[in-house]
């Protein structure tokens, strides 16, 4: 077994066709877009080089790839949180203690060399994004913009020396016609304000709708543990990725006194469709994947709440149940049937309680943490 870093053409290829390989067989996981992850990889696209660097690494066996890894030095992160800290991230591998030690060594080494003490992970490539391992939930399939593995990655990293750094918090529920009584009645409280208001966005000024998602976003989530706010470029980026499923009717914005104070970012789930395109759009130059991503698309009749937030003035106002309620009602009015939320950090603790209120909590999500 040999492990290497990524430094042609092949080898990239290898590192990104390497999932594909692994979980196949695994109808609960959701195939991305090879084209997008191409580009989710290039400096010219993703915003992340921006202020990071990144180094990928392949587990090959005999010459067949097993194991994938990333490593990553978040500049803005060390500068805001711990600067001797590094990440791993887009780590895959096959059910095999000896090939995912020498993956977590090699980012490790990479990692030292470059003056750091301590990695975290995985992250892909920063909070903001895909982040955890999945250690319970396994019996639902994968939901758009949340990561996926099979049981014995944590086990992986754990005998790897790894131990827990922060988990984070899913929940699954059913789109009810109305919100639970107690959280209709903050919500109730929270109109009762003549200054306050729910709108959805307005699609005409979208770019402008864009830059007041980032500023109450990056309000909200100020404080939160290991936190960097997104750049105007990261908005951008996740944006052309969320655009073919928007619908603006799930995107609302909570007004006080004329000003945005709340956000909430809702999009159909396109799992199902992306696990129709198998990854893939074209094949034997046909539109293959296309038009059965297309075909999917309309069977889609789960929600995913991506993210949400209100500016701390503006919290104990209750404007994050009046967004829930108004919001449940429109889910309902337009057919669809369950909702996920999440992932969310365990210590955010007004966040949980709405969410406990609403679903039930059906998914863990782990951040792992080691010396190097």
């Amino acid at each position: 077994m040999r492990v290497t870093s990524v430094r042609d053409r092949a080898g990239r290829s290898d590192f990104l066709r390497l999932p594909y390989r692994l979980h196949s067989g695994d109808a609960r996981w959701t195939p991305p877009l090879l084209r997008e992850r191409r580009r989710f990889l290039d400096p010219a696209v993703n915003p992340f080089f921006e202020f990071g660097e990144v180094e990928l690494f392949v587990a090959y066996r005999d010459g067949v790839p097993v194991g994938r890894i990333a490593a990553l030095i978040n500049h803005r992160h060390n500068e805001l949180h711990d600067p001797s800290v590094g990440f791993f991230g887009l780590f895959d591998v096959v059910d095999d203690e000896a090939v995912a030690r020498r993956l977590l060594e090699a980012a490790a080494d990479w990692l030292r060399t470059r003056g750091k003490e301590a990695m975290l992970g995985p992250t892909n490539f920063t909070v903001n994004h895909e982040s955890g391992v999945l250690v319970d939930g396994f019996d639902r399939e994968q939901s758009f913009l949340t990561p996926y593995n099979p049981r014995y990655y944590p086990a992986l990293l754990e005998a790897a020396g790894l131990t827990k750094a922060m988990d984070f918090c899913g929940w699954h529920g059913p789109v009810l016609p109305e919100m639970p009584a107690s959280v209709c009645r903050a919500a109730q409280w929270a109109a009762r304000r003549p200054s306050v208001r729910v709108r959805t966005v307005r699609m005409g000024d979208f770019a402008a709708e864009l830059r007041t998602f980032r500023d109450i976003y990056n309000a909200a989530w100020a404080d939160n543990w290991g936190f960097t706010p997104m750049t105007s470029r990261q908005v951008t980026y996740l944006t052309r990725q969320l655009r073919p499923v928007v619908r603006p009717e799930l995107l609302v914005v909570a007004e006080v006194e004329g000003a945005a104070a709340g956000m909430a970012l809702v999009v159909p789930d396109i799992c199902v469709a992306l696990r129709a395109a198998g990854g893939r759009l074209t094949r034997w130059g046909l539109p293959v994947g296309l038009l059965r991503m297309r075909r999917a698309a309309r069977r889609i009749t789960h929600l995913r709440v991506v993210a949400g937030g209100v500016r701390p003035e503006h919290r104990r106002l209750g404007l994050d149940a009046l967004m829930y309620t108004e919001m449940m009602r429109t889910w309902y009015r337009l057919g669809y049937q369950t909702f996920e939320l999440g992932p969310t950090l365990e210590g955010n603790l007004p966040v949980i309680r709405v969410a406990d209120r609403m679903a039930t909590r059906t998914r863990t999500y782990r951040l792992y943490h080691g010396g190097i």
